[in-house]
């Protein structure tokens, strides 16, 4: 089938050039003759199949009936060819499978009836009876019966080896170019970097809210009875951190299924900084906030005011960051003291983290992630960040340039 569709693909040049060679006089009436202009229609051909295989969405027709029909042994593509060498093998392809399409349909048209007259002109003494034009003057020696039976045989070995030529050669007419494998090589980089960060935004935002919801709901059933005003602001804190943990997985779930617009997504950045330390301070831990802000960042607005001048890129990251760390605050430490200190000085941002160790809370098994992540974060802004133990302290930096983000 394969083969049969080159055969049509090449059909409409054969004919035109035919139609050509009958204009100009040269297409005879003989048989010889005519068998000649075949042939000659077939090479005026071929230039022109060639220059229409250089059009880019041929390597997608090409590449998908040779992927179904053909069973290539290798990669095959079927993306439009958009660099001149993927356009050229694609061009060289097309010519090759319209020839040898067209080279294996003329032999299936005329081999075997070529073979049934070879087996029927040595009987045509038994024969003219039934058959008149089988007369015995154009009876043929019997020895003539093998090449009959060869000829009706013969497309079945040909299209099967030119089949399994053009399988072998599919790869690499067809196969990615070292442009193409850039390419893919590139988006496969991008697709995993969205899904890399789709993972860090879960793991920051929806990961944050649970640890704080648990946190809250625990110590709002401690004191509801002896302390009931805690107890009223820490279910008010659970609902507002739901609802956009709610609105934030609702998005990642439609970038997965892509339905979402990556533009129109809930972006937190260090202008919501004090909402979040509201909700932290409701799940029990006591954070001291400090500011060090140049003075045309608005040091002098209110808290966190200031932060809203920024890169967007470097407050948004900035958050999660902040986010990270309070989280991991109320996982392992519990209801203690945070100070957090964000500075901005000669084009850098300084966040810097701490907190008491605490009693041990148990974990569970596999976490790390977020810090990991933080690290993937502050890396791609081209920043330093560290977190570790230190005189009975768990100390979070990050040194991020303001520098060339937008």
């Amino acid at each position: 089938m394969h083969l049969v569709l080159g055969g049509a693909l090449l059909m409409p040049f054969h004919f035109a050039a035919l139609t050509v060679l009958a204009a100009t006089g040269l297409l005879r009436g003989t048989p010889a003759e005519a068998l000649t202009s075949q042939f000659v229609a077939l090479v005026l051909a071929l230039p022109f199949v060639a220059t229409a295989g250089l059009v880019p969405l041929v390597r997608t027709l090409e590449g998908s009936a040779a992927r179904v029909l053909c069973a290539p042994e290798g990669e095959v593509l079927s993306v439009p060819a958009t660099s001149a060498a993927a356009r050229r093998r694609a061009s060289a392809w097309f010519t090759l499978h319209a020839l040898v399409g067209g080279v294996v349909a003329g032999t299936s048209l005329a081999a075997p009836p070529g073979g049934v007259v070879l087996l029927v002109l040595p009987l045509a003494p038994a024969v003219a009876d039934v058959f008149p034009w089988a007369e015995p003057a154009h009876a043929l020696p019997i020895a003539w019966v093998p090449v009959g039976l060869a000829l009706l045989v013969l497309p079945l070995f040909v299209s099967a080896a030119a089949g399994a030529w053009l399988a072998r050669l599919a790869p690499t007419l067809l196969g990615p170019t070292p442009a193409d494998r850039l390419a893919l090589a590139e988006q496969r980089a991008e697709r995993l970097a969205e899904r890399a960060r789709i993972a860090r935004d879960l793991h920051d935002s929806v990961g944050h809210a649970l640890s704080a919801v648990g946190i809250q709901a625990a110590a709002a059933g401690r004191l509801l009875e002896r302390d009931p005003a805690f107890a009223a602001r820490a279910l008010a804190a659970i609902e507002d951190t739901a609802r956009e943990a709610v609105a934030e997985l609702d998005h990642v779930l439609g970038l997965l299924r892509e339905e979402s617009d990556p533009s129109a997504a809930p972006v937190p950045s260090l202008t919501n900084l004090a909402d979040l330390i509201a909700r932290t301070r409701a799940a029990g831990a006591d954070v001291d906030l400090e500011l060090d802000l140049e003075p045309e960042l608005g040091r002098d607005l209110e808290p966190t005011g200031g932060l809203e001048g920024l890169p967007r890129l470097v407050s948004r990251e900035a958050y999660r960051i902040i986010q990270e760390g309070f989280g991991n605050v109320l996982r392992h430490a519990g209801e203690v003291p945070v100070r957090l200190r964000i500075a901005v000085a000669r084009g850098e941002l300084g966040i810097d983290l701490s907190n008491p160790l605490g009693s041990a809370r148990a974990t569970r098994h596999g976490g790390g992630r977020g810090l990991r992540g933080a690290a993937e974060r502050i890396a791609v802004l081209r920043g330093t960040f560290t977190a570790a133990p230190h005189d009975g302290h768990w100390h979070l930096t990050a040194r991020i340039p303001l520098e060339g983000h937008s």
